[in-house]
C-alpha cells in the first residue's frame, strides 16, 4: 500500500508583521474569541519547563485565502481557516543545503523557546525519499545525508523540540518499491541513515526523537515492529503513525500499544510473529499483553499520533470506480481532527499532534485516470506541499470536533 504525501518546505518561524497577516488573523481571533493559538498544554521535554506545543507561521497563501474570504463576505469560514493555521503544528525541513537548515531550526526552536513551547520537526531528507514519487527529493547519498542530520542537530542545540524523523522512512523501505539491488544495498542505507539520525538527535538535552510506522491500515504489528528495532527505536523516544493519513485516533492509539507491546516482548526474547495484530480481538490482544509483557510504560517504547485530518476517518473510495484510488491522495470530504495535546491520558502516548499541515497538497492525484484533473474533485491538484484552498476549507467546515 502506498504512503502518504508530504511536503519539504519549511518557513521562518518569525510572527509575521505584515498587514495581510495581521488582518487575516485578526478577523479569525475576532470570530473564535482569540483561540489559544498554542494552547495545547502537557510535560514537555526532558528538562523543559516548556507545557505547550508551538504554532508557527502559517502559509502565506493561507492569510490570502482568509482575506479572500472576508471580501466575499464568507466570514465564519475565514475564522474557521484562520483557526486550522493557529493551531500547533509541525514544521517540515527538507532539502536545504545544511547550512539552511542549521539556521531554519535554530529559528524554531529558539522562537518556540520563548513562547514557552514545544516545537515539532519533521525531517524529511532521507535518500531516496517517497521511493521518488510525488514527494521525491532529499539527500543524494548517506554522508550528505549524516552532515544535513548534524546540521540539524546544531540548529537545536539543548532547546526542546520533538522530531518526527523521516515519514515513510521505515514504512517504504527502498525494496518495497523496486529500488534495491540483489544485496539489498540501499535498503541497508537506509537503515544506517535512521540510526545515525537517532543517535546524533536522541542524545541532546531537551530532544525526543520518533521513528516511522506509516499507519495502522499499512503494516501489520509483526511487519513494523522488526523494522523499527533494526532502525534504532530502542535508542530513541519511540515512534509516530498515521502521519498525513486518516486513521482514526482510536485506530491510532490501539496500534502504537500493540507496536510499543510488541516493541517490549521481542526486547525480552520474544518473536514479533507471536504478536497480536490490530485485527485481533481486543479482549485476546489485551490479555496476551497482560501475560506477556511486564515491562513497566515508563520502560517502553512511547509514541505519537497524527490527529490533523482524521476528523471524518479515512475516505471510502466509491466501489469499482478507480484502478488506483489513492485514498491517501487528497481525499474529499474530510475534516480536521482533534486538536494537538501533550496530555493524552495514555501513559504510552506522548502527544497527539498536527504532524501534516493541513491545507497543504498530497500531490496531483489522478486515482488511476489519464488525467490532468483529479476525478474526485473536477481540479487539477496543486503539488505536494502547496497550498489547496478547496481541501482546506473542507478541513476547517468538517473538522470534528468543530473549529468554532
Amino acid at each position: 500500500m502506498r504512503g502518504p504525501l508530504r511536503h519539504s518546505r519549511a518557513r521562518r518561524p518569525r510572527r509575521a508583521a505584515t498587514a495581510l497577516a495581521a488582518l487575516a488573523l485578526g478577523v479569525s481571533a475576532l470570530a473564535v474569541g482569540a483561540p489559544g493559538a498554542a494552547a495545547a498544554d502537557g510535560p514537555g521535554g526532558r528538562g523543559a519547563a516548556a507545557a505547550r506545543l508551538y504554532t508557527p507561521e502559517p502559509n502565506p497563501d493561507a492569510l490570502r485565502q482568509i482575506l479572500g474570504l472576508v471580501r466575499d463576505g464568507q466570514y465564519r469560514d475565514a475564522a474557521r481557516v484562520g483557526a486550522m493555521i493557529a493551531t500547533p503544528q509541525a514544521v517540515w525541513f527538507g532539502d536545504q543545503s545544511p547550512a539552511q537548515v542549521e539556521t531554519l531550526a535554530r529559528d524554531v526552536v529558539q522562537d518556540a523557546a520563548r513562547a514557552h513551547a514545544v516545537p515539532v520537526l519533521a525531517l524529511y531528507n532521507i535518500p531516496g525519499r517517497d521511493c521518488a514519487n510525488y514527494s521525491a527529493g532529499g539527500a543524494a547519498n548517506t554522508a550528505e545525508y549524516q552532515a544535513w542530520i548534524d546540521a540539524v542537530a546544531r540548529g537545536i542545540g539543548a532547546r526542546d523540540a520533538m522530531v518526527v524523523l523521516e515519514p515513510d522512512a521505515l514504512a517504504l523501505l527502498p525494496a518495497d518499491c523496486g529500488q534495491d539491488d540483489a544485496e539489498g544495498t540501499r535498503t541497508a542505507a537506509r537503515y544506517a541513515e535512521v540510526n545515525y539520525a537517532v543517535d546524533t538527535l536522541e542524545p541532546l538535552r531537551g530532544t525526543r526523537v520518533y521513528l516511522d510506522t506509516g499507519h495502522p491500515a499499512w503494516h501489520t504489528v509483526d511487519s513494523i515492529v522488526p523494522r523499527l528495532i533494526k532502525g534504532g527505536v530502542t535508542r530513541a523516544s519511540g515512534f509516530y503513525t498515521n502521519a498525513s493519513n486518516y486513521q482514526t485516533d482510536d485506530a491510532n492509539s490501539w496500534y502504537g500499544k500493540l507496536i510499543a507491546s510488541c516493541i517490549a516482548y521481542v526486547q525480552g526474547g520474544g518473536a514479533a510473529a507471536d504478536c497480536p495484530q490490530r485485527t485481533a480481538p481486543r479482549a485476546e490482544a489485551q490479555a496476551w499483553i497482560d501475560a506477556h509483557v511486564k515491562v513497566p510504560a515508563s520502560r517502553m517504547a512511547h509514541f505519537v499520533t497524527d490527529s490533523s485530518r482524521n476528523g471524518r476517518g479515512p475516505w471510502a473510495p466509491p466501489a469499482g470506480k478507480y484502478t488506483d484510488p489513492q485514498d491517501w491522495c487528497n481525499p474529499p470530504g474530510r475534516g480536521l481532527g482533534a486538536r494537538p495535546t501533550l496530555r493524552t491520558g495514555d501513559p504510552l502516548q506522548d502527544a497527539r499532534l498536527w504532524i501534516k499541515t493541513p491545507g497543504e497538497s498530497d500531490g496531483l492525484c489522478l486515482r488511476g485516470t489519464a488525467g490532468p484533473e483529479d476525478p474526485e474533485r473536477g481540479t487539477v491538484d496543486p503539488k505536494a506541499g502547496a497550498w489547496f484552498p478547496q481541501q482546506a476549507l473542507e478541513l476547517a467546515r468538517y473538522a470534528t470536533p468543530p473549529l468554532l
